[in-house]
């Protein structure tokens, strides 16, 4: 059987961590900062881990992330 294909566009954007999590990045960081709270600019500058129903839609996308 040949081998799955990760797919890259997921690759690039979540990390599989050893508790089966996958973290990501928070949006809201990139352009019209001036008129956005400072507390949201903190919160969205902090990584964040993927919801859990999400969790197997990752995990399709990269099969060899994380082996649980």
């Amino acid at each position: 059987m040949p081998k799955m294909k990760t797919r890259r566009a997921a690759a690039k954007r979540f990390k599989a961590v050893g508790n089966g999590k996958f973290k990501r990045k928070r949006a809201n960081l990139r352009h019209i900062l001036e008129k956005k709270p400072t507390d949201a600019k903190k919160r969205a500058g902090k990584t964040d881990y993927v919801n859990e129903a999400d969790v197997a839609r990752v995990r399709r996308m990269l099969p060899y992330a994380a082996k649980m």
